[in-house]
């Protein structure tokens, strides 16, 4: 799927699905470990699926609307739609050749295998059957569907089982719906001896089989497989609401039966079958898609958590940052000697960020924390630490947003929580999703009371700390501690501080701020200076941004853009964009981290003006959310910064290259040399804890 070469703006949702394609593309990789490429393709799947609760429902509402405006890239939404069908329907097709051919190879190669019924000997049968009668059958719920039974209402992302029945002695066909049971893995690993193969039986057809047990005394003439997924783009999302926490309430339990927006099934579909689906389901030829392997293989996790070490990426531990090398010494004094880096998941994110928020909720001298939570993980410990500091008496204040997409339900029950144990639960400022990552301590000390911070790039989240690429800094600067306090009387308050001293804060200052430092470099490059900028992000989108980089390298200055997901930037057009760069970095970890670098004038990049912060350059987050920006000073900080870019940038493992018109290309699909940027930082962080530890004075 390409777009015009020499276009100014790309599409955002093809520029999405390009990158759904490089990470069914890991899963194609034979380089890889084989259960990580499993991994990658549940991943690919479940891209899809957020794709289309989120993207393709926000489409199609406008679309009904009757709306053909154009977007930035010139296409309507019935357009992009189309261009959506026909890109999805060749990547469910190239994802059932992978499964069906090489993977089920390679998965059989090393002794796993995925079987059904019909594989199984008379010993797994018994043990299959079994397992049915007394797990899986008494949860079954056949529902059917006549005069006196409605059609069913079936949830979000759920699989069922549609059945054509027939009486005894009657023609009419009838229908009734089986859903599968989540509880149960799709896959269920058959019990084994010794050093025998790993056998996985599809719970799917395991119904099937015993589909008369369901049906008494009735024949079952066709069954079919299907799934469905709706949208979550709430036609009447009320920010505004005067209860927020209601709202979002009440939007949970309608999202689960939103309107479908894609319906999914196996090969071979029973035309009877699905013809009923569509007309109960209301749905259109362009819903409904054959996704050509069985629909059990789009859900793998079970396979990926056979016990097989040998079949995954080595386990990471992640080091110690440097500075906090030593568990006894009290932390805010480590923070008070210099500003301190961290990087995870190559540094350990409960050694530094946890380690922080635990100190400051026993520390006597503690008296205000203060934190902002957008994506927080189950049995939190941040969470619990700021009930334990509430329960002390120090005075407590969280943000949590409860509009972070499909967090809602756990951002919920963590702020009631806390406000049960007397933690001030605050929900955001009207109209804005509050998507920085702040965390403040206030601590009175022999010279009065003085503010410690943590700005970081990811969300404080231990789970996803271990999977994602972060950034953080901890610092008692008084320019960024007065500015995170104040950030927080704007998020609690009704404060309308428009400048800061050295933070960047969206949507008050951020945008026009980064427009100031492109339009410097620009002007630097036009007065034949040293001008160039040097950007990672996970999204580009932002017009306004977008011409302003490309007015930039128009002037000369050397334009660099990690970009991990989509970006609207149409790179290497002559004429257009001819010094802009553009690469996306796929691998074992998911790139994360946000960092802005501008020459301002200087002979290299850590001489000039670095900063690491939440946002990325799209329209949302710069105008419609609370973002935060910070600079980082130390000229080691900023150096290893560069560096970090630096070894993305030449990396040839991970790296893929946007050409003109949106493509991608792999830099090198072959190349068995290099391990890969990822794991080389790993490398780089026990070389670093090595020499704290051995005292030579380069940690």
């Amino acid at each position: 799927m390409t777009q015009s070469e020499n276009a100014k703006f790309l599409n955002r949702e093809i520029g999405w699905l390009q990158f759904n394609e490089r990470i069914l593309a890991q899963a194609e990789d034979s380089r890889l470990p084989l259960l990580e490429r499993v991994k990658f393709l549940n991943i690919f799947h479940s891209n899809l699926d957020e794709f289309f609760m989120k993207r393709v429902g926000g489409l199609k509402r406008q679309y009904f609307a009757g709306m053909s405006k154009p977007s930035e890239d010139g296409m309507t939404p019935s357009e992009q739609l189309a261009e959506i069908r026909d890109f999805v329907t060749e990547l469910h097709q190239r994802a059932s050749e992978f499964i069906n051919g090489e993977l089920r190879s390679d998965l059989q190669s090393e002794k796993i295998e995925l079987v059904f019924w019909k594989h199984l000997d008379d010993v797994e049968r018994d043990w299959a059957m079994d397992f049915f009668e007394r797990e899986i059958f008494p949860v079954l719920t056949p529902m059917a569907v006549d005069q006196g039974h409605p059609f069913p209402l079936i949830s979000n992302l759920s699989t069922s089982i549609a059945v054509s029945l027939q009486a005894p002695g009657e023609d009419e066909l009838l229908f009734a719906r089986i859903k599968v049971p989540t509880f149960f893995p799709s896959w269920i690993e058959l019990p084994s001896e010794g050093d025998g193969p790993n056998r996985l039986l599809s719970m799917v057809d395991l119904i099937f089989r015993n589909l008369d047990s369901l049906f008494p005394r009735m024949t079952v003439v066709s069954k079919m497989a299907f799934r469905l997924v709706r949208n979550i783009d709430a036609a009447t999302e009320d920010e505004e609401a005067e209860d927020l926490l209601e709202t979002i309430s009440e939007e949970l339990k309608l999202r689960r039966f939103a309107e479908v927006v894609k319906l999914e099934y196996g090969p071979n579909p029973d035309p009877w079958i699905l013809g009923f689906l569509m007309r109960e389901l209301e749905l259109q030829e362009d819903d409904v898609y054959e996704v050509g392997a069985k629909l059990e293989y789009r859900d793998m996790w079970s396979v990926y958590g056979v016990d097989r070490p040998q079949l995954k990426y080595d386990l990471w531990n992640p080091v110690v940052p440097s500075p906090l090398g030593d568990p006894e010494k009290n932390i805010f004094s480590l923070i008070k000697n210099g500003d301190i880096l961290v990087h995870h998941p190559y540094e350990s994110f409960s050694a530094s960020v946890e380690r922080f928020i635990s100190k400051a909720t026993v520390d006597p001298k503690v008296l205000a924390i203060k934190m902002t939570l957008y994506r927080t993980g189950d049995n939190s410990s941040i969470v619990k630490n700021l009930i334990r500091a509430a329960e002390q008496g120090k005075q407590v204040v969280c943000l949590v947003e409860i509009k972070a997409r499909l967090d809602e339900e756990r951002n919920i029950y963590a702020a009631q929580a806390m406000e049960r144990a007397g933690v001030h639960v605050v929900y955001g400022i009207v109209g804005l999703k509050t998507h920085s990552k702040l965390a403040l301590v206030v601590r009175r000390e022999k010279d009065g009371v003085a503010s410690y911070v943590h700005v970081g790039t990811g969300n404080y989240n231990a789970s996803t700390a271990k999977l994602y690429t972060d950034l953080g800094l901890l610092t008692c600067d008084p320019d960024i501690t007065k500015d995170v306090v104040e950030v927080f009387h704007y998020l609690t308050g009704r404060s309308l501080k428009s400048r800061y001293r050295k933070l960047m804060v969206a949507p008050v200052s951020l945008k026009s701020e980064f427009l100031r430092l492109i339009a410097k470099e620009e002007l630097n490059a036009r007065e034949g200076k040293s001008a160039g900028i040097f950007a990672k992000m996970n999204s580009l989108e932002d017009s306004d941004i977008i011409d302003a980089l490309y007015k930039a390298s128009q002037a000369g200055a050397e334009v660099r853009l990690i970009v991990r997901g989509f970006s609207c930037l149409n790179p290497g057009v002559k004429g257009l964009s001819e010094n802009i760069q553009v690469i996306s970095v796929i691998g074992q970890f998911l790139e994360h981290s946000r960092v802005f670098c501008f020459k301002n004038g200087r002979r290299s990049w850590e001489e000039g003006i670095v900063t690491i912060g939440s946002a990325d350059w799209m329209k949302r987050n710069l105008n419609r959310r609370v973002e935060v920006v910070t600079p980082i000073s130390e000229q080691s900080q900023k150096q290893r910064l560069i560096d970090f870019l630096e070894m993305l940038w030449m990396d040839r493992r991970l790296v893929w290259d946007m050409l003109p018109g949106g493509t991608y290309k792999q830099r090198d699909p072959k190349s068995e040399k290099s391990p890969g940027a990822h794991v080389q930082l790993m490398m780089q962080a026990q070389l670093r804890e090595r020499h704290f530890r051995e005292g030579d004075g380069r940690a």
